[in-house]
């Protein structure tokens, strides 16, 4: 299915062959070189964003339900793509095919929500100190948008910025990861073939050293949407040569709380899926645990069972697998670390902690999923993010201690919380410093609302109607008005 993209990128509303080096793309679970891509060339990232620059005014300048339209149609291919689209991204990306599904079924709601935002942009009407003064608010959108994204979420995460800036009146070039580039490609033949113009959307393959730092320094970029790692993020931050806007999700630290009136059963099941899911592969995985005393060590051999009876397997074999191979060799080499770590500091290995057994497993990325228990904040599992199948659990003796270790990071993308009583509901919610709070469920987002975190987990929002303002300038128009004769 990747043979359609061989070393192809989409420049300027034509397919053809990046100008530098070749790189290999290779499946996760085994190993094999599933294709390559090439890298665009310095000459060729110009041409992209010069067609960018001409193609803005033009976009900017349709009337918000054509561009819905073109949304609507990218969503229904998108739509009825799912299988071919989540086969490419599980042969690259290594997640199980029934979850990578899911993913681009998202993708394409995501493109029909901004459609259907994009014709609900309203600016304001601000009353003045005399009658003869009036001041207009306009959105307008801000220009060429240089959005880069990573390989956890190959699909969504472009979409969500994609979508957004399409549907604000922007005109975008992506640098996809080279972990999943194919991915990328696949979106943007339906982009293409939603009838998008030549340059509103260009799609350039290479490395974030060569593609992406290019793109952060032009003169034609107006604004920088960016997912990713905190170090990337603050030197995407440092590097612009000039002024742009921001928007940075960098990831987090996030912790769950589990007081003493909450659903063991919810809290087990919610704690297994958020900490594991996509092999925590995810901004927002549950990273570390806070437990009531009275429930700790049911808590803890509880969870251990859950993450022992999650199936590990390729994901195109098995497509209804729980967890697929992790995406590459550094994240895994993180998490052995970050175990390591907390085994020498004195944590308690509960359950994973090693590799799978068999030959299906020799040669991919795979690792079980590990529970850590007795662990305290000298350890990285508890104050870094380990991207990986890991989770650290400590025991807590006050709800003010509880609130007090989850505040205790530079990150504050999301966090969690188990209880059955109001109180608490409020307390938690209220003094949890983190940019989403999700309480007795561990899915923090839906499209609908704003995303985004706080501290050094970035700045800016997408999802929502704020995510698409984030692709906007305002505008104050102010009239004097004289009066007409006769009144």
């Amino acid at each position: 299915m990747t043979n359609a993209f061989e070393g192809a990128m989409y420049l300027a509303g034509r397919w053809e062959r990046g100008q530098g080096p070749d790189i290999r793309v290779e499946n996760p679970a085994t190993a094999e070189t599933i294709g390559t891509i090439s890298e665009a060339s310095t000459s060729q990232i110009a041409e992209a964003l010069a067609a960018a620059r001409t193609a803005f005014p033009v976009w900017a300048n349709l009337p918000a339900p054509v561009r819905a339209q073109h949304l609507k149609r990218i969503g229904a291919i998108l739509s009825q793509r799912a299988v071919e689209i989540a086969t490419i991204m599980t042969m690259e990306q290594g997640k199980p095919l029934n979850e990578a599904r899911g993913e681009i079924e998202k993708l394409a709601q995501t493109f029909v929500f901004y459609a259907e935002e994009a014709v609900r942009v309203h600016g304001e009407i601000i009353p003045n100190d005399t009658e003869d003064f009036q001041s207009f608010v306009f959105r307008e959108p801000i220009g060429v948008v240089a959005a880069i994204s990573p390989w956890n979420y190959p699909a969504e995460l472009i979409g969500w910025k994609l979508a957004a800036a399409l549907a604000a009146g922007c005109t975008v070039v992506v640098k996809p990861p080279e972990l999943t580039p194919f991915t990328a490609l696949a979106i943007a033949r339906a982009v293409e073939e939603g009838g998008v113009p030549p340059g509103v959307v260009s799609v350039l393959t290479g490395s974030g050293e060569t593609v992406g730092q290019a793109l952060v320094e032009s003169p034609l970029v107006d604004k920088i949407a960016f997912t990713g790692s905190n170090r990337v993020g603050l030197a995407i931050q440092k590097s612009a040569t000039t002024i742009k806007r921001l928007s940075l999700e960098l990831g987090g630290n996030c912790p769950m709380i589990v007081t003493a009136s909450a659903d063991m059963d919810a809290a087990v099941k919610g704690a297994a899926r958020r900490s594991f899911r996509n092999m925590g592969q995810i901004c927002i995985a549950v990273n570390r645990i806070y437990v009531a005393r009275p429930m700790y060590e049911e808590f803890v051999t509880r969870l251990g069972a859950a993450a022992d009876a999650l199936v590990i397997d390729n994901g195109l074999d098995n497509p209804a697998a729980d967890l697929g191979a992790m995406a590459s060799g550094a994240p895994l080499e993180k998490t052995k670390r970050h175990l390591a770590d907390a085994l020498g500091k004195g944590a308690r290995l509960v359950a994973g902690g090693s590799a799978p057994q068999g030959e299906k497993f020799a040669r991919g990325h795979f690792f079980r999923p590990t529970v850590l228990a007795d662990c305290t904040h000298e350890m990285q599992v508890m104050t870094e993010e380990t991207f990986g199948p890991l989770v650290g659990v400590a025991p807590f003796d006050t709800l003010a201690d509880a609130v007090a270790l989850a505040n205790d990071s530079p990150f504050g993308l999301a966090a969690y919380a188990y209880t059955k009583l109001m109180d608490e509901m409020r307390h938690l919610s209220r003094r949890l410093d983190f940019g989403s709070v999700a309480i007795n469920t561990v899915d923090a987002g839906i499209i609908n609302a704003p995303y985004g975190g706080r501290k050094q987990s970035g700045i800016g929002y997408e999802h929502g109607r704020e995510g698409m303002f984030e692709y906007f300038n305002l505008k104050h128009v102010r009239v004097r008005y004289d009066l007409p004769e006769g009144a």
